[in-house]
C-alpha cells in the first residue's frame, strides 16, 4: 500500500517546494514534474533573477564599467572617432538596458538550454519528450538564484579595485585571472569552470537520466554537450574581442 500513497503524495508537491527540493532531491522533483509546464519555474526564475539583479546594480557598477570599457577599447580601435560624450551616453543607456535585459535573457537562456538538452539526450538515445527537456531546463536554472545573491554580497563587501570583470564574481577559475592580461578565449573557456554553471550541468544530467530513462553515464555525456554548447557565445564575443 505505501508503494502507492507515496507518488501520489509526491505528485501533490507545492511548487515553492519544487524550489527547495531541486537542491538537495533533484531527481524527485524532476520525476514528479517531467509532464508538467515549464512556464512556472521558468516565470519564478526569471523574476526572481532580474529583480535580485536590479538589486545588485548599484552595488557592481565596478563591474559593468570595467566590461564596458574593454568593450569600448575595442570598439574605439575600429573607429577611433567616437566622440567622449557618445561614450557616456552609450554607457548610461547599455546600464538600463542591462537591467531590463536580465527579464529577456533569463527565459532566453532557458529556452536555449532546453532546446539544446533535447538535442543532446536523442544523441545518447534517451526517451525524454521535448517538454521534460524544457522542465529540466527550467528547474535547473535555479541554481542562478543563489549566483546572483553571491553577486550582490560581493559587491557589497569586496574592495571595488577586485571587481574588474564579471568573472571576478565567479567561484571557479576565471576569479583568478585578470580580464586585462588574459586571452579572451582563454577567459571564455575556463569562465564556464565555476560552482554554479557546473551545478547546472549535473542537475541536467540527472534530469536527463530521470526523465530521459537512461544511464547516468549517458546523461552525462549529453550534459557535458551542452556545457559546450554554452560556451559558443562566449567563444563568439571572445573572437570579437580579439
Amino acid at each position: 500500500m505505501a508503494t502507492h500513497v507515496e507518488p501520489a503524495a509526491t505528485s501533490r508537491a507545492a511548487i515553492w517546494e519544487d524550489f527547495i527540493d531541486i537542491f538537495y532531491a533533484p531527481g524527485a522533483v524532476f520525476r514528479r514534474r517531467e509532464n508538467g509546464s515549464f512556464f512556472v519555474p521558468l516565470v519564478v526564475v526569471t523574476i526572481v533573477c532580474g529583480v535580485l539583479f536590479y538589486l545588485n546594480s548599484g552595488a557592481l557598477q565596478p563591474v559593468f564599467d570595467a566590461e564596458f570599457d574593454r568593450q569600448m577599447s575595442v570598439a574605439m580601435r575600429q573607429n577611433p572617432n567616437i566622440p567622449p560624450e557618445a561614450v557616456e551616453r552609450i554607457r548610461g543607456f547599455g546600464m538600463r538596458m542591462q537591467q531590463i535585459g536580465m527579464f529577456v535573457f533569463i527565459p532566453l537562456a532557458i529556452v536555449g538550454v532546453g532546446i539544446a538538452t533535447w538535442l543532446a539526450g536523442k544523441l545518447v538515445d534517451a526517451k525524454q519528450t521535448f517538454r521534460a527537456a524544457m522542465v529540466v531546463a527550467a528547474y535547473a536554472y535555479a541554481p542562478r538564484i543563489l549566483d546572483m545573491v553571491l553577486h550582490g554580497l560581493q559587491g557589497l563587501f569586496l574592495d571595488p579595485a577586485q571587481l574588474d570583470g564579471r568573472f571576478r564574481l565567479s567561484i571557479g577559475v576565471g576569479r583568478f585571472l585578470d580580464p586585462d592580461t588574459v586571452s579572451p578565449m582563454l577567459l571564455a573557456v575556463v569562465g564556464r569552470i565555476d560552482l554554479i554553471t557546473l551545478w547546472i550541468t549535473v542537475l541536467i544530467a540527472i534530469g536527463i537520466c530521470v526523465t530521459g530513462r537512461i544511464p547516468m553515464r549517458k546523461a552525462a555525456i549529453a550534459a557535458a554537450i551542452v556545457w559546450l554548447v554554452g560556451a559558443l557565445p562566449l567563444i563568439l564575443g571572445a573572437l570579437r574581442a580579439m
